[in-house]
């Protein structure tokens, strides 16, 4: 029997962490979206449409990143303290690859690394006991 894929990623409009969980240990890795508080600042130098332009633009390439990472997947789980999640799983619904990808969203706080690794296990162990 083929392994499920399972990844937990916790994401604002920042940073995103991506935690494949495999055999009960988890592979971080993580995404960083280019609108940064520097690159806004320099952006409204200019004008506030361009800073609009900009930061969609920058989004975009973000969740594309995100969104190629979450095809190689069978079950993920969107959590943290954003909307970020819920723009991202808009996208994905509208896109016919991810029909038979398990996606689900969770809101929760900001939280140190060690407690998201425990959010993913505990998250996809009850799925199991479901």
């Amino acid at each position: 029997m083929k392994e499920i894929k399972k990844i937990g990623i916790w994401m604002d409009h920042s940073n995103a962490f991506l935690m494949d969980l495999s055999n009960d240990t988890i592979i971080e890795n993580i995404i960083v979206s280019g609108f940064t508080p520097k690159e806004k600042e320099l952006s409204l130098e200019k004008n506030e449409k361009f800073m609009h332009n900009k930061e969609q633009q920058l989004q975009s390439s973000y969740y594309k990143k995100l969104s190629d990472v979450i095809k190689k997947y069978q079950e993920v789980v969107l959590f943290g303290p954003t909307d970020a999640k819920n723009e991202l799983l808009n996208l994905l619904k509208s896109d016919h690859l991810f029909a038979n990808i398990k996606i689900e969203i969770k809101n929760t706080d900001k939280m140190p690394a060690i407690k998201m690794h425990d959010f993913v296990k505990a998250y996809f162990k009850n799925l199991l006991v479901q």
